[in-house]
């Protein structure tokens, strides 16, 4: 990977476990996502008004990736509701690199070579091993891992779409996030609203810290659709995907969450793993 490259996908995982660390610490978890996804329609509709419409190349791109966006956030609600996030999100996660790495060596042709599949490898092992850490109780565990394995193929269906779309789309590439920011947003928002029918309105300070969160997110994955112009596929979402060892160092040094050992060592392994991805 480029340094350039690097830098967008490290700053990317920072962002995305920031902003899933504020929806985390939300009171009303619904309207925090309420926030997010009305953040999603404005940037969206201000990125369609202000920059070039993405060729025809690109929209069957834009529509399948809005289209399995709306499977990821079904999923991840659904991971909430079983209680096993902790276990389920960070699996998905660390199948999440090899599935988009396979489907770009298939379809593209890009092959990360020894020293990249190694480094992609290390990754992944650093994320499970901090699935594994606070293992769900077995009445949970099977649950949890079949959620969590069709979030991780959900993941690399839309991350393999998005990085053929934004290479179709050439020079229009901020008009390709516009569109897909704004088709994303109808989904979420009739999830987080059906989560809170019955409930008072929602206080503004909740929706003004969800909307600060959808602006990371949708930062983020600009970020991570920029780096994937110019780098691999499978290296930018195995650098990207260690936002999940991130959001856990913020867990221990902010929250005093443990044990910590094990998210130290897995910390460091993909540090190793991104590293070697750096270098291939």
């Amino acid at each position: 990977m480029s340094t350039g490259a690097l830098a967008l996908a490290l700053l990317a995982a920072v962002l995305h476990a920031s902003w899933n660390a504020m929806l985390k610490g939300a009171r009303d978890r619904a309207a925090a996502i309420a926030g997010v996804s009305a953040t999603h329609a404005l940037a969206g509709l201000a990125m369609v008004l202000a920059f070039p419409e993405p060729p025809p190349a690109a929209w069957p791109f834009i529509a399948l990736s809005a289209t399995v966006h709306y499977g990821y956030y079904i999923l991840i609600f659904h991971a909430y509701r079983l209680g096993d996030l902790s276990l389920a999100y960070p699996i998905a996660r660390g199948i999440a690199p090899f599935a988009v790495a396979l489907g770009a060596l298939v379809i593209l042709g890009e092959d990360l070579g020894p020293a990249g599949w190694a480094g992609l490898a290390a990754v992944s092992a650093g994320i499970a091993l901090l699935a594994l850490a606070r293992p769900s109780a077995p009445a949970a565990l099977g649950g949890a891992v079949g959620v969590a394995v069709m979030t991780g193929l959900v993941i690399a269906t839309y991350s393999v779409a998005d990085g053929i779309g934004i290479r179709r789309a050439g020079e229009a590439a901020l008009g390709y996030m516009g569109w897909l920011f704004l088709l994303e947003f109808p989904v979420p928002l009739a999830i987080a609203l059906r989560r809170r029918r019955g409930k008072a309105a929602i206080p503004p300070r909740t929706l003004l810290a969800g909307m600060a969160a959808g602006a990371l997110a949708v930062t983020a994955y600009g970020l991570v659709l920029w780096a994937n112009r110019i780098a691999p596929l499978g290296a930018v979402s195995a650098v990207r995907e260690s936002s999940v060892i991130v959001a856990a160092l913020i867990g221990v040094a902010a929250f005093g969450e443990g044990p910590a050992a094990p998210r130290l060592a897995a910390a460091a392994l993909v540090a190793a793993g991104i590293l070697l991805l750096a270098l291939a």
